[in-house]
């Protein structure tokens, strides 16, 4: 019995060893490399990227682009739980900076994102997968945040939904408006 005990604990070790590889004090550093201290200058809107990834003059294969977003689904959640990834949006254009604005519920908010892609973005460790460290936690990211992102982007005009598919390589968190 008690050897069966020390199989199950060593496989419980052996199972959590990759995600220890991405302790609290690796986190720092994996944050202090990603997060971008000053934002890009001209990023594009998640429409504009949509533009440059599927005009007639694209190159094909992913391109190097700098997106800024909005974090959100279109009512769902936009994160992956335990993994450095999440979804954009286009952000709201100025009628929807006002107070009390609910772009959930505004109609030219609605028709705007409709037709808007969204972003899947994602960080890649070295191993060429998904970081095991939530977006919330390791970038402090929340539902409804404006952030801007840059890596490489492809965008398949033959999904039922747009989406962008972007690579991340550093995040600049923008800091909320004063109100």
């Amino acid at each position: 019995m008690r050897r069966r005990g020390f199989i199950v604990v060593a496989a419980g070790i052996a199972a959590a060893a990759p995600l220890s590889a991405f302790g609290q004090n690796d986190q720092a550093g994996l944050r202090a490399r990603l997060l971008m201290p000053a934002e890009p200058v001209d990023p594009l809107t998640p429409t504009a990227a949509k533009e440059t990834l599927a005009g007639k003059d694209a190159p094909p294969g992913p391109q190097a682009l700098v997106i800024a977003g909005r974090v959100g689904a279109n009512g769902m959640e936009p994160f992956l739980e335990n993994k450095a990834s999440f979804v954009l949006q286009e952000i709201p254009d100025d009628h929807g900076a006002k107070a009390g604005h609910d772009a959930d519920n505004c109609p030219f908010c609605k028709k705007r994102s409709a037709n808007a892609p969204m972003v899947a973005v994602q960080f890649l460790g070295a191993d060429g997968k998904v970081i095991p460290v939530d977006a919330r936690t390791l970038f402090g990211l929340k539902k409804g945040q404006d952030v801007v992102v840059s890596g490489k982007a492809v965008f398949d005009p033959k999904l039922a939904i747009p989406v962008i598919q972007l690579t991340a390589d550093a995040i600049h968190v923008r800091k909320p408006a004063k109100k």
